[in-house]
């Protein structure tokens, strides 16, 4: 969430950086609702006054044995106005907190300005693309061929992006996830935490998944609880109404979990195989840090994230997010995409994300410094440490043998217990 202090202090910042967003919102009215707010406190806050006043007036009144009936009804009718001051603000501040809970992160100022993704920065780039001398098969094909993932089985049972893995495709998909937990925790000193697959309303709206994004949610009506889009969720709303004890900063976490989402605007675009999937796995990375610390603490989120893809040898390159490209929560942001050399495009397996105090704001995440007298927000960041499915696209494509067998990169081999994937050993 946005302080409303900045908003009301750099009203024509504020537009121009949603503007820049793509995003409208009506700035004015927010501050016309401030404005209420405010007058209604301070006019409460004076009544108040009066009626202290009048009532003191009532006991000095009645000590002296005098009459005090006018100054009764005063205090009467104070409480009245009060009482119905109290409903109007009520209502405004609902208002106030609806349309600040709907306004989105601003860009970091070193974010490229942007209006579609064609204006993403390619920043570098790692690992050189592999070349063939024979025809290769893309995903699907490699994944029918060696029977280890079932798409039509899966549609059957659920629906279409519910993916079934078999025998050593589900094996190596569990490899990944042990591999890349074992990693980001053993080497690189993140604690490891294993969340619920459910989060309440609260928690959905901490990260900034609600009220907007609702409809790409899946959602148990009974119990209003939400199936967790990412892991970032559950990890970051760990914290969330506490104040961190300032020696504890910077917080590591990362975790596994299956990740749902309804897809709801993805029509039209390209939802083949892994390429968009409703369930996922996913390893998460995330991040509590001082504010000053944040965006050095992003480089090494980033860099993590990258060790993955260099230790599986999978050629990958890093965008730099435009404005308008930016999640709802995110201020600056960079993407991580492996190569399909099938279909000759680059695929997104990770966000890495600096939310800035956006999130902290929402779920009301602190922390205090020694001597401080009122604690600060905290930065939260994220990434993922990767995504499972493009991640599987760019491996079984990437080594694809010509006799149709796919080789497991060696870092993994402790994992799956096999050195390769053969349609005559399954």
């Amino acid at each position: 969430m946005l302080d409303l202090k900045f908003i009301r202090e750099h009203p024509e910042t504020v537009k121009k950086a949603l503007a820049s967003k793509g995003e409208t919102a009506d700035i004015d009215e927010i501050l016309a609702l401030d404005t209420q707010r405010r007058q209604i406190l301070q006019k409460v806050e004076k009544l108040k006054h009066d009626r202290n006043e009048f009532s003191r007036k009532v006991g000095q009144l009645k000590k002296e044995k005098k009459e005090a009936g006018e100054f009764v009804e005063k205090t009467r009718l104070i409480g009245q106005e009060i009482k119905q001051l109290d409903v109007d603000l009520k209502a405004i501040q609902e208002e106030l907190n609806s349309r600040l809970e709907r306004l989105p992160n601003l860009p970091h100022e070193s974010t490229p300005v942007g209006k579609s993704e064609a204006d993403n920065v390619v920043v570098s780039a790692w690992g050189k693309l592999p070349e063939f001398d024979f025809e290769i098969s893309d995903h699907l094909e490699i994944c029918e061929r060696l029977d280890i993932v079932d798409f039509p089985r899966g549609s059957k049972v659920t629906g279409r992006g519910f993916p079934v893995y078999k025998g050593m495709g589900a094996r190596l998909e569990r490899a990944l996830i042990n591999f890349m937990l074992d990693l980001h925790s053993g080497e690189y000193g993140y604690r490891e935490i294993f969340p619920p697959f459910l989060v309440n309303r609260s928690s959905m709206r901490g990260t900034g998944q609600l009220p907007k994004m609702e409809e790409d949610m899946y959602h148990c009506e009974r119990d209003d609880l939400f199936l967790v889009p990412t892991a970032e969720v559950p990890i970051t709303n760990l914290h969330r109404d506490e104040i961190i004890p300032i020696d504890q900063l910077p917080i590591k976490y990362c975790a596994y979990t299956a990740c749902f989402r309804r897809e709801a605007g993805s029509w039209g675009k390209d939802t083949r195989g892994f390429q968009r999937l409703h369930q996922f796995n996913k390893v998460e990375l995330v991040k509590f840090t001082l504010p000053e610390e944040s965006y050095i603490a992003h480089k090494a989120l980033l860099k993590d994230a990258c060790r993955v893809l260099e230790i599986l040898g999978l050629p990958y390159r890093i965008l730099e997010l435009c404005t308008s490209d930016l999640s709802f929560a995110a201020a600056k942001c960079y993407d991580l995409e492996v190569w399909s050399p099938a279909d000759q495009k680059w695929l997104e397996v990770s966000s890495c994300s600096n939310f800035e105090d956006f999130q902290a704001r929402r779920m009301n995440i602190r922390f205090r410094r020694s001597g401080a007298a009122r604690p600060e927000f905290v930065h939260t960041l994220n990434a993922s440490g990767v995504a499972t499915p493009r991640l599987m696209v760019a491996l079984l494509e990437i080594n694809q043998t010509e006799d149709g067998s796919v080789i497991i990169p060696e870092p993994l081999r402790k994992y799956t217990g096999f050195n390769a994937i053969k349609r005559d050993i399954l």
